[in-house]
């Protein structure tokens, strides 16, 4: 991966834990252009498509505990990929601990600084055009469970490459509820609240469900 630091690296010295944004920082974009111009991602039926998280390695957050949890109950692992986005950039899942992926603090939820959060947008969006532009033939379906600005980054990512997400969720209905219900730190809640996590269960028995019986 030519220069580009390994785990062992940033433990000894290089690996001081990044907390400035991260979409900013030479690492992100080194390492992100090493999954578009070298990574191999190996073809699967299905894309899922999660926020990062702010632990690391992010499989050890409990949110994603939950998600993945559902995830692995419903579909097959032989037919599902799933992939981290965010302020991390995008990312396979199986690369999580890979620097600087585990090495960084961020949480852009607390961020009031508009420039910096249409430039996570405007950033975020390119990564997500460029990952889904190179993974256009890998995958057959395309699944989002995100929020907030991530939401958008996938949802205009999508619209610049011309490359379909086929289900976003929780659905607009969903979310909307729950900020009216208006008992949330943020506006729309956590993707780890029970009403998006058994929406995103439902939806996707009712998908897989939906699937041709051959895959």
């Amino acid at each position: 991966m030519g220069d580009l630091p390994g785990r062992d690296d940033a433990e000894t010295g290089r690996g001081l834990l990044l907390t400035d944004p991260p979409f900013y920082l030479e690492e992100f974009e080194k390492s992100y252009r090493y999954i578009i111009d070298e990574y191999q991602v190996r073809p699967k039926d299905i894309a899922i498509f999660m926020p990062c998280a702010i632990r690391k390695p992010y499989s050890t957050s409990p949110s994603h505990q939950l998600i993945r949890s559902i995830i692995a109950q419903v579909l097959d692992p032989s037919r599902y990929h799933i992939v981290i986005f965010g302020t991390c950039g995008i990312v396979p899942a199986e690369l999580e601990e890979m620097y600087p992926y585990a090495h960084y603090s961020y949480m852009l939820g607390k961020c009031k600084d508009q420039k910096i959060l249409e430039d996570f947008l405007r950033i975020e969006t390119e990564r997500v055009a460029g990952y889904l532009n190179k993974t256009r033939d890998v995958y057959t379906y395309r699944i989002g469970y995100c929020i907030g600005l991530f939401r958008e980054a996938l949802i205009r990512g999508s619209e610049q490459a011309g490359v379909p997400i086929d289900m976003i969720l929780p659905t607009r209905d969903m979310i909307d509820r729950v900020i009216e219900e208006g008992d949330c730190i943020f506006e729309e809640g956590s993707l780890s609240m029970d009403e998006y996590l058994g929406e995103f269960c439902n939806e996707l028995i009712r998908f897989r469900n939906s699937l041709p019986a051959d895959g």
